[in-house]
């Protein structure tokens, strides 16, 4: 077992972030788990000596001090921040009400930004620490119809964690980037995902194949999520965390994907792009 570390994880009542803080425990850490009520984290994960559930909606930006005040309080230090918690609003973007759209952004991105601003200061004094967020294929490439918003919020983390890292490596803080691909986790039933209502005739028929395929995936996803918490878990105990990890096979094509899709488009107008600078440059 590596040395003994205190987790934080977000979106811990169900779902992935059940099966990491198990992971966790397993492994003979220290767990807080959050949750929008702490109940369903008890319910989920029973009494454990080393777990401690705490109230947490990561959308308020009040919140996320205080639960990060009595992990300190209770396990004295803070190593391992889980930014998990998420939700998906699926559709059209023209039939997406603006303030489903907003939701998407505040759950999924403005979550992991209130969450890592309260734990921070913990982790910058102690000149240590690993921030880990859940991102998506979704963050590198937005295929598919339903995505616009869930899309927009995973590639602003993407951007959020890719800025932060060399902000807060010369405190001894690393993050990592997961982008799982499809998983059997909680994302796609009724408790986490809300589909827009449909309006617009010229989506009509692709929106009634669309909800079909979704809701006919939830639950035969084929990636394991406890094998992707093991897989975590034992990620952050390396020296040297990745930046990103592409979790599961799925992920990996999507990444290759992404990164031919950019090449090429690099290379299309080569000579337009490299024309550009002032004459005397």
């Amino acid at each position: 077992m590596s040395e003994k570390k205190v987790w934080f994880i977000t979106g811990a009542g169900r779902g992935l972030g059940v099966d990491i803080a198990k992971a966790a425990l397993v492994a003979g850490h220290a767990v807080v788990a959050t949750a929008r009520n702490a109940e369903s984290v008890t319910e989920a994960l029973g009494e454990h000596d080393d777990l401690l559930s705490v109230d947490l909606d990561v959308t308020d930006p009040a919140a996320a001090a205080p639960a990060v005040n009595a992990t300190v309080e209770r396990f004295g230090r803070l190593d391992v921040l889980v930014n998990n918690a998420g939700s998906f609003q699926a559709g059209f973007f023209e039939e997406m009400a603006p303030e489903n759209f907003r939701s998407q952004i505040e759950t999924t991105l403005f979550g992991p930004v209130n969450v890592t601003r309260a734990a921070l200061p913990q982790l910058r004094a102690q000149r240590s620490g690993l921030v880990m967020t859940i991102s998506s294929t979704a963050g590198i490439a937005a295929d598919g119809d339903f995505l616009t918003a869930y899309a927009a919020s995973k590639f602003g983390v993407e951007g959020f964690m890719e800025g932060l890292a060399p902000e807060v490596a010369p405190f001894g803080i690393r993050t990592m980037l997961v982008e799982p691909g499809f998983f059997r986790t909680e994302l796609l039933t009724p408790q986490s995902t809300q589909y827009a209502e449909p309006s617009i005739e010229d989506y009509a028929e692709r929106t009634t194949t669309t909800v079909a395929a979704w809701k006919g995936m939830d639950g035969k996803q084929g990636g394991d999520p406890a094998k992707l918490a093991g897989a975590l878990v034992r990620l952050a105990g390396v020296e040297e965390p990745p930046a990103r990890f592409a979790a599961g096979a799925d992920a990996v094509t999507t990444f290759e994907q992404k990164a031919g899709e950019l090449l090429a488009q690099a290379d299309a107008h080569r000579g337009l792009s490299t024309s550009l600078a002032h004459d005397d440059a």
